[in-house]
């Protein structure tokens, strides 16, 4: 049975780590799907690299799985790392255009990459897919509604497939994690104030932020791919990532 594994996002912060991972297992056909893939490397000959436009329009995300053919012979998986964050705002401050941003990005992009996989594993002997939701969509934050709530949406979305999927052999899953240890999170965690008692993570900001405690790229990767080597039995679940200890 040929393992064909497409990735959403490849070329951000996450799908980078994810990436090089995943690469580095054996999938016969891998297919990477960002906006642009100006810093990464010439891929492998099993790795096709596919640049997408506005995946918030259900035309974009279908003529990206123009693509893909689907086959008796294949199981497919797919992870994505679509979505975007907005913060700072109570909910009387949040304005329509910032709930259309997050839903658009966070939710509709989903919606329709579930949608177009699901057709293209019905056709196929089985699929998995696992998306990146946030632990905010479980547990509310302050000044975080429009992306906590599309967040939960997406949950809701993949609890819902993983009833559906049942019927053509789909699984599905979301990891939700709290703070992914990139560059962007790095300077952010350096100049934030020190941790407060509504606070649920146990880093602290500034000249004593814990790096090592936050969630790494490359490990994540490993994650999933368990998540999709046991994904006949593994779906429904949105697994939860605070925080990581030395080993």
């Amino acid at each position: 049975m040929k393992k064909e594994l497409l990735i959403f996002g490849a070329n951000g912060a996450l799908g980078e780590g994810v990436t090089r991972t995943l690469l580095q297992k054996d999938y016969d056909e891998v297919f990477l799907f960002d906006f642009n893939f100006n810093d990464v490397k010439t891929p492998g000959k099993n790795v096709k690299q596919i640049i997408v436009n506005d995946l918030s329009k259900e035309e974009n995300v279908s003529k990206a799985f123009d693509k893909i053919s689907p086959g008796k012979d294949k199981t497919f998986f797919l992870f994505s790392t679509i979505g975007g964050y907005l913060g700072g705002k109570t909910i009387w401050e949040t304005s329509d255009d910032d709930i259309e941003k997050m839903f658009n990005i966070n939710f509709k992009t989903s919606l329709f990459l579930a949608k177009q996989f699901s057709r293209i594993v019905a056709q196929s002997s089985s699929g998995s897919i696992c998306f990146t939701a946030a632990f905010t969509g479980l547990n509310p934050e302050a000044k975080k509604a429009a992306y906590g709530i599309s967040k939960a949406s997406l949950i809701h979305l993949v609890k819902t497939l993983a009833l559906e999927g049942r019927e053509i052999r789909l699984s599905v899953n979301a990891i939700a994690p709290y703070i992914i240890d990139t560059k962007a999170n790095r300077e952010w965690m350096l100049v934030r104030p020190l941790r407060s008692e509504a606070s649920q993570s146990d880093n602290v900001g500034g000249k004593d932020a814990d790096f090592e405690s936050l969630m790494k790229p490359d490990e994540i990767g490993e994650l999933i791919h368990s998540i999709f080597m046991n994904y006949h039995f593994v779906t429904g679940n949105i697994i939860e990532l605070t925080h990581r200890f030395k080993v």
